[in-house]
């Protein structure tokens, strides 16, 4: 048996979606939910030296590319996942 541990939004729709490992795949499993609400974890922000970026960087330079229009090329194949875990009947 392998435990996953995960700290995660549900969405207004009651949904939360559950990625497993994907050594998993293609196996029929048996799931034990246990579940906690928790207190939302709040922003921190982090000092300068360490993101490497200076203050008002991306304010001052988003935006403002003037050169030849920028393309986004082709993306290949995207994989296809499943819908996630949906828990009803939780009161």
């Amino acid at each position: 048996m392998k435990s996953l541990h995960v700290r995660a939004h549900v969405d207004a729709q009651g949904t939360l979606p559950l990625v497993m490992p994907p050594e998993m795949s293609g196996q029929d499993v048996e799931l034990v939910v246990v579940f906690e609400p928790v207190t939302p974890m709040k922003t921190v922000e982090l000092p300068t030296k360490a993101t490497g970026w200076s203050p008002g960087f991306f304010e001052q330079t988003a935006g403002a590319w003037q050169g030849e229009p920028l393309t986004r090329g082709p993306q290949g194949e995207y994989e296809e996942r499943g819908l996630g875990l949906r828990l009803e009947g939780w009161e």
